[in-house]
């Protein structure tokens, strides 16, 4: 996976063909492989630093690279036992290349032996310090100033397992007392979020497949909030699967609720968690910049556009995307931002709401979209959001949130 991951297959889907073809694994190995693939990719840069030094010449040979890079990963993250880790190596590598076997083995007992020295040599280049391409590290530095290194740094932490209580089935604070009754541990965090002390599978959480909650991040649950949603309302939720904004939205309100999507197989992913949580939607296949093709003509009072762009606030969740992405991307993403954007704003009615998101931490994707759609929109005005830890509509990755951007419209006469 992360060979091909460097090979530019996002993460995500190669790991899913894997497991897909390998039917027999047991749970513990498939989450044992989900972590060696992200692991090693989170740490790539520093991985790469570190491993240059072992070398007296570039592997040519990807695999065996891979094959490297994932052991040393093992070695300075994770439990397993050293030698376990290179023997298994060792054996991995004479089965493609015999030869290879001795190098593999002399690289990684010489990491061993003088691990330290490599990872301070590898903590002064940026790349080997942070783990962020070059061109991030510094467009993080420019945007954020004396803030870059955590939101950096924030971007490599494990993420944090958070719930969205289903308002309709129970409140957070009851939830809390049956997770108690389980000694499963957690707080609440915001109005619908409780955090989970410890991850786990979602088979394991009372009341789960009977709708009491769903997993979201709990800055992606201010989405819902900031929408001001009322019964009775006409809603849009445009680019709306997986569904978890459709679904929050459907837990605060009654309404008359349109999930867009241009996915058909994500989109069954959204009737599916609907199923799940007893609410309804009308689902669309769709794209959200050309309307002519699915709307029905009859305005809607608030739209949620929770456009694509460069995920660049949920790189810990997709550690692939920091390799992925190049700088040219962001100017890409911001065309399809505004060609949406402002498709969607004849579809809002007069005195209605658009909520403008991202989860991206990058102000081209963000506030120059929308300053410059207000420049060009005359019937819309920017509405301050009575958020907490919003820095102009931004919220930046901690260890309770992901990074996320917010604004909210509304279109006068």
């Amino acid at each position: 996976m992360v060979c091909q991951t460097l090979d530019g297959r996002n993460l995500n889907l190669a790991l899913s063909a894997f497991l897909q073809a390998t039917p027999g694994l047991m749970p513990q190995q498939r989450a044992a492989l989900q972590d060696l693939s992200y692991g090693t990719l989170r740490f790539y840069g520093q991985l790469t630093r570190v491993l240059e030094q072992l070398l007296h010449k570039p592997v040519q040979d990807l695999q065996l690279r891979c094959l490297l890079l994932v052991a040393l990963y093992q070695l300075q993250y994770s439990k397993a036992a050293p030698h376990a880790v290179v023997d298994h190596a060792v054996r991995a590598a004479r089965k493609r290349n015999a030869a290879a076997s001795g190098l593999v083995n002399a690289v990684l007992r010489n990491f061993l032996r003088n691990r330290d020295a490599l990872l301070a040599v590898a903590a002064g280049s940026e790349e080997g310090r942070y783990s962020y391409p070059r061109w991030w590290i510094g467009a993080v530095r420019a945007q954020y100033g004396e803030r870059a290194e955590a939101i950096l740094l924030a971007g490599n932490q494990h993420p944090p397992m958070t719930l969205r209580v289903n308002r309709r089935r129970t409140t957070p604070a009851d939830y809390l007392a049956l997770l108690a009754q389980h000694d499963i541990r957690a707080s609440v965090i915001g109005p619908d979020a409780v955090l989970l002390q410890h991850p786990m599978a979602v088979d394991k959480l009372p009341g789960f497949f009977d709708g009491l909650v769903s997993v979201q991040d709990a800055g992606a649950q201010y989405a819902a909030h900031l929408l001001d949603v009322h019964d009775g309302m006409r809603v849009l939720d445009a680019c709306a699967a997986p569904g978890g904004k459709s679904a929050h939205l459907l837990e605060l309100a009654q309404l008359d609720l349109l999930a867009l999507d241009k996915d058909a197989q994500r989109l069954e992913q959204l009737r599916e968690n609907m199923q799940r949580l007893q609410l309804h939607a009308r689902l669309q296949v769709g794209d959200a910049a050309q309307p002519a093709d699915w709307w029905d003509g009859q305005p809607f009072q608030r739209i949620l556009a929770d456009v694509p762009c460069s995920a660049s606030g949920v790189v810990r969740r997709h550690p692939d995307i920091k390799w992925l992405r190049r700088p040219e991307d962001m100017d890409g993403f911001a065309q399809q931002q505004a060609q949406i954007l402002a498709a969607l704003w004849r579809l809002l009615a007069s005195d209605g709401k658009l909520l403008y998101a991202t989860c991206s931490i990058f102000a081209r994707e963000n506030r120059q979209v929308i300053s410059e759609f207000l420049q060009q929109h005359d019937d819309a005005r920017s509405v301050p959001l009575p958020a907490p830890n919003l820095n102009e509509g931004q919220f930046l990755p901690d260890d309770q949130h992901d990074g996320f951007f917010y604004a909210l419209l509304h279109k006068h006469a």
